[in-house]
């Protein structure tokens, strides 16, 4: 995770801002007005408690009273509509960062993501886009209210002594900006080891979920259960001790204010006493510093909740700016299928290397056919014809031209890939199936599965094409989801098939009726299949032989 400070992940989280500039500046005004409003209420009930004491005052008391009135029309009206703008501006915001979230998962995908803890990457999906709600609703427009604030307030009490002024700024200043700094470094890290082991605790329930039949069957529902309320305790007492520092946070800033205010009374009383200021010199000022600390301790309070924020801004700010294995390629001329192969390739998995100097040529309207042990390198070799990985050296190539030349758009239109595991979303079968093509008819959809021998499974179902398949599949059989994934191939209708293991989990009955199809259809087909059972290979026109990484 790279460390940024809270005040860079500030910066680039204000950054994000731009689209919704004017809502956040009409928030502002609407909020300075407001809080000046809520301050004016009980200055002006200072000046009416002048005229009632015999003391020059610019309006009477009549005026005041109305003038409170309509102030506090005017505070309630815009106090909501500021809340409505700023709210509006932190969902509309959060909105486009999952946007961009997910774009950037689709950029890292699939070589950024395997292997990657999928709870965290929910937990950052969800709760920690979720927590930035905090920081533009609640922080940038009252940060810039503050500021504004303090300043016309330090004005309005220094046009009675510049004292005074000093003494109001000197209060602004400790509660908005010095508590919250301190209270802030303080707390350390705790916010993000906090959202750290949350998306851990996501991270052991998803999985606990995902194995709850093992779990029962192997009798370790004791000890999963165990070791889930470890890991929530610990996230608890990180929780305790961050609302502890919250607590602190306001005890510190009521006690601050407090002196402040007393300070005010004492400075304003000598003032007076020296006949530097009148009696109104000492009752408004007072008056209006107890009644203005409003926006400063909106910061204030911040200090501490801010923390978890900046955290999950941190872990979001993280996944947008990693860099992909592979960038997408666009604006190369169009590429029609014309043969594929790979030239020399060499390719490594951190120190591991997968493939050695691997050369594998398949022309066009051909089933080549690539047998080995597991492990040695078949399903990477088909992963690199995707362009899922770059080649550290070699080329592979479709149609003579280098894949990394090819638009990414134009190479997927090219190529079908079937995984040795089909993922199937939970939805029904006919929308698993347009995946592969969006705008397939219901004719499209049944002649695809035939050739994938699932057609008559599908119609044996109380639904049909409608049957909702439950998540990841886990209604149907290993071989069922298996022959929706080739029937997904044969509806995108690629002039190039990769196809990894696809009969691996049908029994030799479906495998002979699937094989059959793949040489019925295979006119206007180039297949490269890869398998460990030598009897899938017996369709195939050139096979070869993968040993530790090598070509034989």
């Amino acid at each position: 995770m790279k460390k940024r400070s809270n005040f860079s992940v500030m910066a680039q989280l204000i950054g994000l801002v731009k689209p919704l500039t004017g809502f956040m500046i009409l928030a502002i005004v609407m909020g300075l007005i407001g809080h000046l409003c809520a301050s004016f209420i009980t200055i002006f009930g200072g000046y009416a408690v002048l005229g009632i004491l015999g003391f020059s005052v610019p309006f009477s008391m009549t005026v005041a009273f109305i003038l409170m009135g309509v102030f506090a029309l005017v505070r309630g009206v815009l106090r909501y509509a500021e809340q409505a703008c700023n709210h509006f501006i932190a969902f509309k915001l959060l909105a486009l960062i999952r946007d961009k979230v997910f774009k950037a998962l689709r950029r890292l995908c699939p070589a950024k993501l395997e292997g990657r803890d999928k709870g965290n990457l929910i937990s950052v999906i969800t709760s920690d886009i979720e927590l930035l709600e905090v920081f533009y609703a609640h922080t940038i427009s009252p940060a810039a209210i503050a500021f504004l604030f303090t300043i016309l307030l330090c004005l309005f009490i220094g046009s009675y002594h510049w004292v005074l002024g000093l003494v109001a700024l000197a209060a602004y200043v400790t509660v908005g900006l010095i508590v919250p700094v301190v209270i802030s470094k303080k707390s350390g890290d705790l916010g993000m080891k906090f959202r750290a082991k949350s998306g851990e605790l996501s991270s052991f329930v998803l999985d606990s979920l995902r194995g709850l039949s093992e779990t029962i069957q192997y009798g370790r529902g004791k000890q999963r259960l165990t070791d889930m309320n470890e890991k929530t305790d610990q996230l608890s007492a990180d929780e305790e001790r961050m609302k502890k520092t919250t607590g602190q946070n306001i005890s510190i800033t009521n006690t601050i204010i407090l002196l402040f205010d007393l300070a005010m009374l004492l400075v304003s009383a000598l003032l007076y006493q020296n006949g530097a200021v009148g009696f109104d010199g000492v009752l408004i000022p007072v008056i209006a510093m107890m009644s203005s600390f409003g926006p400063v301790v909106a910061l204030a309070n911040l200090g501490s909740t801010l923390q978890n924020t900046f955290a999950a801004g941190n872990r979001v700010l993280d996944l947008l700016e990693e860099s992909p294995v592979v960038e997408d390629i666009s604006g190369q001329p169009h590429v029609d299928f014309s043969g594929a192969s790979a030239k020399n390739v060499t390719f490594s998995y951190g120190e591991e290397t997968i493939l050695a100097d691997v050369s594998v040529e398949i022309p066009q309207n051909t089933v080549v056919g690539i047998v080995g042990r597991s492990g040695s390198g078949k399903s990477t070799l088909l992963k690199l014809f995707m362009r899922f990985w770059e080649v550290q050296k070699g080329e592979v190539q479709i149609s003579g031209a280098p894949i990394h030349q090819i638009n990414t758009t134009n190479l997927r239109e090219l190529e079908s890939f079937v995984t040795q595991e089909t993922h199937l979303f939970h939805d029904s079968i006919k929308n698993n199936l347009r995946i592969a093509k969006l705008d397939a008819t219901q004719e499209e959809l049944e002649e695809a599965c035939k050739k994938a021998s699932v057609h008559e499974f599908i119609m044996s179902l109380p639904q049909g094409y409608d049957t909702p398949v439950g998540e990841l599949g886990d209604t149907l059989s290993g071989g069922e989801r298996q022959r929706m994934g080739l029937a997904r191939a044969f509806l995108h209708d690629a002039p190039l098939m990769l196809l990894d293991e696809p009969t691996s989990n049908l029994d030799s009955l479906n495998e002979a009726v699937i094989l059959k199809s793949l040489g019925e259809q295979r006119e206007g087909k180039t297949v490269l299949l890869v398998s460990h059972r030598q009897s899938t290979m017996r369709i195939a026109d050139t096979v070869y032989s993968v040993e530790r990484g090598r070509m034989s």
